[in-house]
């Protein structure tokens, strides 16, 4: 950090350990501390973003997921659960609302009657296809002052991060 860096919220209690405990590397909070809070913080403006349009990060979560699968859009409750990210029951409950709205419809696959399909309504896919475009713009905004390169990088040292992690790409 040079002089002339604005400083976070991260600094100060990075300062409070270094006073208290100098013989401590407290760089590792450093990052992590960052990452938290820039999550809570994406968080709360994505959030806040859709609630703008009327829905809530979750309803765009499975609507993009929908979406991601191509057309016909058309996943079933397993592929559905495990892109998504959430549980079968959480799922369960999250198309019921969404079905309720008009946004998804669910039907029993015709193959195998012991599963169940979900796909986008047009109402769903309107919708949809709207909220993606302003929502990568909002997110191009909120990473406004880093600039392409910048992004670039943060992205690749991130995904490094999480793979380091565990988290890779799901197979298929």
């Amino acid at each position: 950090m040079t002089v002339s860096d604005p400083r976070d919220g991260v600094d100060a209690i990075v300062a409070q350990w270094r006073m208290v405990r100098p013989d401590l590397d407290v760089t590792p909070m450093e990052v992590i501390g960052r990452l938290s809070r820039s999550s809570r913080l994406l968080e709360r403006a994505l959030k806040e973003n859709f609630a703008a349009h009327g829905i809530e990060p979750w309803e765009f979560d499975v609507l993009a997921t929908l979406l991601r699968a191509g057309p016909p859009h058309v996943l079933n409750a397993g592929e559905l659960s495990a892109a998504a990210m959430v549980s079968s029951a959480a799922l369960t409950n999250r198309i019921d609302r969404l079905e309720d709205k008009g946004l998804v419809d669910r039907a029993v696959d015709p193959d195998h009657r012991r599963r169940v399909l979900i796909s986008l309504t047009d109402e769903g896919l309107r919708l949809v296809n709207t909220l993606v475009e302003q929502h990568l713009a909002y997110e191009r905004r909120l990473l406004g002052d880093l600039g392409p390169a910048d992004s670039e990088h943060l992205a690749a040292l991130l995904r490094r991060l999480l793979v380091s992690l565990g988290d890779t790409e799901p197979s298929r």
